[in-house]
């Protein structure tokens, strides 16, 4: 299960998904943020609260990643040690802003 909380302001959106991050939940943060990407400067990924990502989750991430290059900034702040480890292993984490 996924909770998807987003806040908007000023050209900057955050995201906060909360649970797992997977094949099933993925769908829903994908259409969660094509509705907000356009117009947007920045976009913040909070993960504080995501348990797990899936490459289902990953791809998403990518995707976002690759918009918002055209059109701004992303970044990804308070990741967990798990989440940490599938970004090293799957080479994510050099390719996100990651704080």
């Amino acid at each position: 299960m996924l909770n998807i909380n987003k806040t908007i302001e000023n050209g900057t959106a955050t995201i906060f998904p909360e649970g797992r991050l997977d094949t099933v939940t993925a769908p829903e943060l994908e259409k969660a943020m094509q509705e907000i990407l356009p117009g947007l400067t920045t976009l913040v990924l909070d993960l504080e609260k995501l348990d797990y990502i899936s490459s289902a989750g990953l791809r998403v991430l990518l995707s976002a990643q690759k918009a918002m290059n055209a059109q701004g900034s992303m970044k990804v702040c308070h990741v967990n040690e798990t989440v940490m480890e599938i970004f090293d292993v799957t080479g994510f984490s050099d390719i996100l802003t990651i704080e």
